[in-house]
C-alpha cells in the first residue's frame, strides 16, 4: 500500500495553444483566476515574451489551476466529430439552469463558441463549448 503523502499531487491543467496570452486571458476572466506573479500581461507597447512561451494561472489564493504552452501549430478539435478527436475537456459546474444560461453568455462574450446543446436534459443540462484555440469544455448544472 502507497503511503497518502508519497502519491503524487495534480498541480494544474496544461493547455497547448497557439496564443498563450490570448487563451490565458480567455480563462482567466472566465473563471476569476489571476497570474502567477511576472505572468501579468506587459504595459501595452513591452515585448510579452512569456506571453510567447508559458502563463500560469492561480486562484487569487494561489493555488495553481491552469498553464498554457505556446505551440507552433495546433489542430482544433473537431468533436462531436471525431476526426480531430477532443484528448482532453475540463468540466465546469454551476448551481442552476438559470446560471447555465448566464455563464452561456460569458462564455460567448469572451469568444468561446458552442459546440453542443444539452440545457433541456432533465437529469444533467450542460452545454459544451470551444475555447479560443478549439478546447472543448463543459458547463454544467451539477
Amino acid at each position: 500500500m502507497v503511503d497518502q503523502e508519497s502519491v503524487p499531487k495534480l498541480c494544474q491543467v496544461v493547455l497547448d495553444c497557439t496564443d498563450a496570452r490570448s487563451l490565458a486571458e480567455f480563462y482567466r476572466q472566465l473563471l476569476g483566476l489571476v497570474y502567477r506573479p511576472g505572468d501579468e500581461p506587459p504595459a501595452p507597447g513591452q515585448d510579452d515574451q512569456r506571453g510567447r512561451d508559458w502563463l500560469v494561472l492561480r486562484t487569487p489564493e494561489g493555488a495553481s489551476r491552469m498553464a498554457f504552452q505556446q505551440v507552433d501549430h495546433l489542430p482544433e478539435t473537431t468533436w462531436p466529430d471525431n476526426t480531430v478527436p477532443q484528448q482532453l475537456h475540463l468540466d465546469l459546474t454551476v448551481e442552476s439552469v438559470e446560471e447555465l444560461l448566464v455563464q452561456h453568455e460569458r462564455v460567448l462574450r469572451l469568444g468561446g463558441r458552442l459546440r453542443y446543446d444539452r440545457i433541456d436534459d432533465r437529469d444533467e443540462p450542460l452545454r459544451v463549448y470551444a475555447d479560443l484555440a478549439g478546447h472543448p469544455f463543459c458547463v454544467f448544472v451539477g
